[in-house]
């Protein structure tokens, strides 16, 4: 089993952007996916990449604003999120998996982060 780390996460102003990471040991041998929980709401799959990075997939609802990379010698996975809404609240968490056929699925995973809380308020 691999631990996830999640950091970055915190305040900020409608129309601000934040970069999230994600670290573990081991993270180079998974698919990443990116997953958003809003209070009251069901979770949503934000995106994922794949392992050697070339190969990224976005919601609809991020596509044109969040973006993600990997940094293979740092084990570390980043999720950069621009013009922020209030409707980004929540706590992103992140996810590894050795087969990840469906990005969008959160069955596919096989471990995961614990998160880190991202507000988006004036």
């Amino acid at each position: 089993q691999v631990q996830l780390v999640e950091s970055g996460g915190g305040l900020v102003q409608p129309g601000g952007s934040l970069r999230l990471s994600c670290v573990a040991s081991g993270l180079n041998r998974y698919v990443v996916g990116w997953f958003r929980q809003a209070p009251g709401k069901e979770r949503e799959a934000l995106g994922c990449i794949s392992r050697d990075g070339g190969s990224t997939r976005f919601a609809n609802s991020v596509e044109d604003r969040f973006s993600m990379w990997r940094d293979h010698a740092k084990n570390v996975v980043y999720l950069e999120m621009t013009s922020l809404k209030y409707e980004d609240t929540g706590v992103y968490i992140c996810a590894g998996g050795d087969i990840v056929q469906m990005c969008f699925v959160a069955s596919e995973y096989d471990d995961w982060g614990q998160g880190t809380q991202v507000t988006v308020s004036s």
